[in-house]
């Protein structure tokens, strides 16, 4: 199960050598990828090399996510079938522009799981369109194997007819409006990548942006931008404080032998308290 969102990294399902090398990264996710960075002759080569990475899920120190190709490409029930497997432990869902596409996903995904008899896994829906910004709310409330959202900025800059530039204001209502409604749900947002991996100062300056706009972390594409997606993704004091009233309350509810409680009206349980402990855990390093 994901606990921190700092850092989502991902790695093309298609290069044998980067899935090894994942293995040591320190992101808090490593999602192997099957859409954009993988061609399309090369599609059915990385479900088998992700397949088999899977089975050295031991080896990996993050959590491992899989992204599929998008809804309206048809592969996903293809991709499913070779990646759900012992060793994931989450998927993302490319350009989600309804709660119907996710829905046809999840009965396809629950089959398997059962025939399989796999623990549910989890989803990140990624919002890349106008439609999906105008859903983000039903898309992150839509289940409860939904742990968050992504934002898709360059997709999204196409949807809508704005060409990007680096440092513009191009998608700037959809940015803010994606972590409100992934809040609204209860889940958390992990903002759009920073394209340029030689401007380090300015990767510095959008994840600060994306911090004070309430997201939890960042989409990253090369191990250099960890150390700083961490950094500035560090819990806050107020973050710090609930983690800590919600394992405090969590346990006195076990002791009583419950599992449930609620926190300041809203309900937690065992999969809120360990996000929390994560934090906790995190900031005694």
């Amino acid at each position: 199960m994901t606990r921190l969102f700092r850092s989502l990294i991902f790695v093309p399902g298609n290069n044998s050598r980067f899935l090894e090398k994942a293995k040591s990264l320190k992101a808090d996710i490593v999602c192997f990828d099957l859409e954009d960075s993988v061609p399309d002759l090369e599609k059915q080569n990385a479900r088998k090399l992700i397949k088999t990475a899977l089975k050295s899920r031991s080896s990996y120190l993050s959590s491992i996510f899989v992204r599929t190709n998008s809804p309206s490409s048809g592969r996903i029930p293809d991709d499913l079938k070779e990646i759900v497997q012992k060793g994931i432990d989450g998927i993302v869902i490319p350009k989600v522009n309804n709660t119907a596409e996710l829905k046809k996903i999840e009965k396809n995904l629950s089959k398997l799981e059962k025939t399989r008899k796999l623990k549910p896994i989890q989803l990140i829906p990624s919002i890349e369109s106008a439609e999906g910004v105008v859903n983000t709310y039903d898309i992150a409330s839509f289940d409860k194997r939904v742990c968050a959202v992504v934002f898709g900025v360059f997709d999204l800059l196409n949807d809508m007819g704005i060409e990007y530039a680096k440092n513009a204001e191009g998608g700037k209502y959809s940015r803010a409006k994606i972590p409100v409604d992934a809040k609204a749900a209860g889940v958390v947002a992990i903002d759009a990548i920073w394209q340029d991996l030689k401007d380090s100062k300015g990767l510095e300056k959008d994840c600060k942006i994306g911090k004070s706009l309430g997201y939890a972390g960042k989409s990253i594409i090369h191990p250099d931008q960890i150390e700083t997606t961490h950094r500035l993704f560090h819990p806050s004091k107020t973050e710090i404080q609930w983690a800590q009233k919600v394992c405090k309350i969590y346990l006195n509810s076990v002791k009583k032998g419950k599992g449930a409680t609620t926190v300041d009206g809203k309900m937690i349980d065992e999969v809120h308290y360990k996000q929390a402990k994560a934090v906790l855990d995190l900031i005694k390093k």
